[in-house]
């Protein structure tokens, strides 16, 4: 591991009191932490902003022609928010200057959300201290940006030997096994690595990877890099750290490797029975292809819309399975979207020990607080109450079903970029509509989660307690 693997792994994990120095800067930017919602929305929409007028260029297009505004507004904001939802065809209506404006916007979302989630990650679980602390420290000038910078910089050296790995792997594989030039082999391996690792799901392949839905190196590789990018610096960090003591692991690792293998691995089950006999699936496929196949499609709902089976053609059971995976999404410092596989594992947990009649909710050897329990719960019904209400839109604009309408608007808010193929054909407003959603689906559960984490109200007074009636 390098010393700079190895900085980042000792202060994500959290060994020893933050050594600070003094910088002009370092309260500014801390304080900005308090109100995360103002750093990202601010952040996310400015990028969006300038993508879609790189993207309105006539240079962006392969006809030289300037894009509609509502084409580029929904490719910047997918983009940016590494959705991989599209309204046009990515490789062919965009030049290589629109794919490289895409690449790159998918590169800052990326880094953005990964930085971002990274240090509030640190925050809130007490890393660097919580609001009280943060406030106290950033006064004194002993909390500085210092350690931060290191943060920032492991994670970018990070994601980009990720990326690299990846493109490697793609480029020789596309070059030995399908007669590509070098100079095109390393364009696709470079543009799908980094679409990959944070989990966008763009292609340059206008049927995005169906035709190596036979070929492990590439399947495997795409799927390796969007499992890595969903878990989250944090955790990647603490196994690369600590992987032969499990029981040393944090309760944000425990709860995401567990709740990441056991969605993959009863996902993968589901998807090979239901589609099994489907022709316009898994049906035409070997069976080692099927197995393939069905695991491939259960790592791409984490948060990465890439799809080696036909989608539309999926049974309408797999479309369920498919929107709760999609839903919950990928880990909590990850660059996937959904409510977070540590939100859904909390849940399990509370409700677990609610059935057992238990008064405390415990995790292996640490105790639950309150907080946590309640920020998961708001998070959960929220996501809940903004895909059914957009799905209610969605549905008196376009003349779809609902289970594609459904997909749709899961995919959006998960910031996933699957679709049932009805994305192209739904009115510009239901594009806005979309829009909306995958920013919101992208800052909201992280400023969401964290703004709740770091906002401490204090009671001076307790009312009266009663019981309800409950179910």
């Amino acid at each position: 591991m390098t010393e700079a693997f190895r900085d980042a792994a000792v202060f994500c994990g959290g060994a020893g009191e933050v050594k600070g120095r003094q910088a002009g800067w370092g309260s500014a930017v801390l304080d900005r932490f308090q109100n995360p919602t103002q750093v990202l929305a601010i952040g996310f929409g400015s990028v969006i902003l300038l993508g879609t007028l790189l993207l309105r260029l006539p240079i962006a297009t392969t006809s030289g022609e300037s894009a509609d505004w509502v084409a580029a507004l929904f490719t910047a904001t997918s983009a940016v928010c590494v959705t991989g939802l599209a309204i046009v065809d990515t490789g062919g209506h965009w030049s290589p200057f629109g794919e490289g404006v895409i690449a790159g916007l998918v590169q800052i979302g990326g880094f953005g959300i990964m930085i971002l989630a990274t240090l509030f990650t640190m925050i809130v679980s007490n890393r660097m201290g919580l609001r009280a602390r943060l406030m106290a420290q950033a006064q004194t000038s002993t909390l500085t940006v210092a350690d931060a910078r290191r943060v920032v910089r492991n994670v970018i050296v990070f994601s980009l030997v990720s990326e690299a790995i990846v493109a490697v792997i793609l480029t020789g594989r596309l070059m030995i096994g399908y007669g590509e030039s070098f100079g095109m082999a390393l364009y696709h391996g470079v543009f799908h690595a980094i679409s990959a690792f944070n989990n966008a799901g763009f292609s340059l392949w206008p049927d995005s990877l169906t035709r190596f839905v036979s070929d492990p190196w590439i399947c495997l590789t795409i799927a390796g890099a969007v499992i890595v990018g969903g878990l989250g610096v944090p955790v990647i960090f603490e196994l690369l750290r600590t992987w032969r003591r499990p029981s040393r692991w944090t309760v944000l690792t425990r709860v995401t490797v567990v709740v990441t293998t056991l969605l993959l691995s009863v996902s993968t089950m589901v998807f090979l029975m239901t589609e099994w006999r489907n022709p316009g699936t898994l049906g035409a496929l070997k069976d080692s292809d099927k197995l393939l196949a069905s695991f491939f499609t259960a790592v791409m709902p984490r948060s990465s819309g890439f799809n080696t089976i036909d989608v539309s053609q999926m049974e309408s059971s797999s479309w369920l399975v498919t929107d709760v995976l999609m839903f919950v999404g990928a880990g909590s410092a990850g660059t996937g979207g959904g409510i977070k596989v540590t939100t859904l594992g909390l849940l399990a947990f509370v409700i677990w020990a609610e059935i057992r009649g238990e008064p405390q909710v415990n995790i292996g050897h640490r105790r639950l607080t309150e907080s946590a329990q309640r920020q998961a719960v708001a998070i959960c019904m929220l996501g809940v109450a903004l895909v059914a209400i957009a799905t209610y839109v969605l549905l008196i604009m376009t003349p779809h079903s609902l289970d594609q309408v459904l997909f749709e608007a899961v995919s959006a808010f998960s910031t996933t970029g699957l679709s049932t193929g009805i994305t192209p054909d739904v009115p510009p407003a239901g594009h806005l509509m979309l829009v909306v959603l995958m920013f919101i689906g992208r800052i909201g559960p992280l400023t969401l989660g964290s703004a709740l984490a770091l906002k401490e109200r204090i009671r001076r007074y307790e009312l009266p307690e009663e019981r309800v009636i409950v179910g």
